[in-house]
């Protein structure tokens, strides 16, 4: 039904699939029903020819402490993924997305959700979500909207033209339409966050469309192709300095550019909230992150959100940080040779991977706290995993389990305690 161009027949479809003995399926259909106009606009969206993220170079045989820096869905490159059209990867990723709410409604009757982003508790709220091109970015965008924000995304990759990651089956446009597809408004805005002219137009079009900022999510980054090469397993002094440099320019600068100029606009809200989006937590960053330089790009969000903290206390305001887990972005997916649908095929080749989480778990995390009105006293200035967040809101992943990677991490990996991923999902 997704793979070919048969829009027309999707009401059909759907009443068929409710004759099946198959409950998880009746689901499905109810789920796609409710978001029927975005499935069919999905389905004949008129997207362009045969695109592929660039090969990697070379497999990569990863340390404890590259696989920590994997964890957030930082590493390699992407390889060996079998092409795909734009056309068919937006179809797959929009059902994915509307699926995904689906399991989470039928979970949450299980469940505490008094806080957790119903639709429409995020109504006449705005979101900017800066770097939503993909991975926790895209989920984050698109929870906030489920939730019924209106979110701005932001990012350097489109359809017309792709950033130094190299990827082009991702793009902003994709992420804004996965916005509203699931019942929000998203509006993409090309924008580069180390050109503080182009985020200054930013922050003035969303004053001009909205009047008004109340959640702003620093997920910038996309210094993933510099790892392979010149971060891991490297001294600091190994390093090309011009890429040392340009890690921190895509992991700090950014993010500091970007705070700077929206933080004005930010503080008009009646309860701005600000995240920092990193890869690790002050508990598990005490670690040496591998690399100087990763090290301070994955540590400065942690103090930025402290920082702000301190500064948007009395405009009653919340910074928090936050992270994922080992992360099953579509860059590690491809890595690894695997969907989101069979991924656990890629544990044999490593097996912390089964302690993996999707996307759409900090998302999640992120829209129940963004809903939460005692947010401030729980949060603010400090740092929290997905799976804090997650045990703290109730939420869970997409296959219902709420998986702990840095608990794993800390305990199995660092601690030398027996355990499994599965004893920490």
């Amino acid at each position: 039904m997704l793979t070919e161009r048969q829009d027309e027949r999707l009401p059909h479809r759907l009443d068929a699939a409710r004759q099946d003995d198959l409950p998880s399926l009746h689901t499905l259909a109810d789920g796609m029903d409710r978001d029927r106009d975005a499935c069919i606009a999905g389905l004949a969206l008129p997207l362009g020819g045969s695109t592929a993220g660039p090969l990697s170079r070379g497999r990569v045989k990863a340390s404890p402490k590259a696989t920590m820096s994997w964890a957030a869905g930082v590493g390699p490159p992407d390889g060996g993924a079998p092409r795909q059209s734009a056309q068919e990867h937006f179809r797959k990723t929009v059902t994915q997305a509307v699926t995904f709410g689906v399991h989470r409604g039928d979970m949450d009757k299980d469940f505490n959700t008094q806080h957790v982003g119903q639709v429409g508790s995020l109504a006449g709220r705005t979101a900017l979500v800066a770097g939503a091109t993909r991975g926790a970015g895209r989920a984050l965008a698109v929870e906030l909207g489920r939730a019924g924000a209106t979110v701005y995304v932001t990012g350097r990759t489109t359809r017309e033209r792709a950033s130094e990651v190299g990827r082009t089956t991702e793009t902003i446009d994709e992420t804004a339409e996965l916005v509203t597809a699931v019942g929000g408004t998203g509006i993409a805005v090309p924008t580069d966050h180390l050109d503080a002219d182009q985020v200054r137009v930013l922050v003035e079009r969303i004053d001009h469309e909205q009047e008004r900022l109340d959640i702003l999510v620093n997920d910038l980054w996309g210094g993933e192709h510099l790892l392979v090469d010149s971060v891991f397993g490297k001294k600091s002094w190994e390093t090309p300095l011009a890429d040392g440099l340009r890690i921190l320019e895509l992991g700090v600068r950014s993010h500091v550019i970007t705070a700077a100029l929206a933080l004005p606009l930010l503080i008009r809200s009646d309860a701005p909230l600000h995240v920092e989006v990193t890869d690790g937590t002050a508990v598990s960053n005490r670690r040496y992150r591998e690399n100087l330089y990763y090290d301070l790009a994955k540590n400065a969000p942690i103090r930025i959100a402290f920082g702000l903290g301190e500064e948007l206390a009395e405009y009653g305001g919340t910074a928090v940080a936050v992270t994922p887990g080992f992360l099953r972005s579509e860059q590690m997916l491809a890595h690894f040779g695997v969907t989101e649908e069979n991924w656990r095929n890629a544990v044999a080749r490593e097996p912390d991977f089964a302690i993996a989480e999707s996307p759409y778990y900090l998302a999640r995390a992120v829209a129940a706290l963004a809903t939460d009105p005692d947010r401030a006293a729980r949060w603010n200035g400090k740092s929290a995993s997905s799976a804090e967040l997650a045990r703290t809101y109730g939420v869970r992943d997409v296959d219902g389990s709420q998986p702990d990677a840095w608990g794993y991490f800390e305990d199995v990996r660092y601690g030398g305690k027996d355990g499994s991923p599965d004893d920490y999902r």
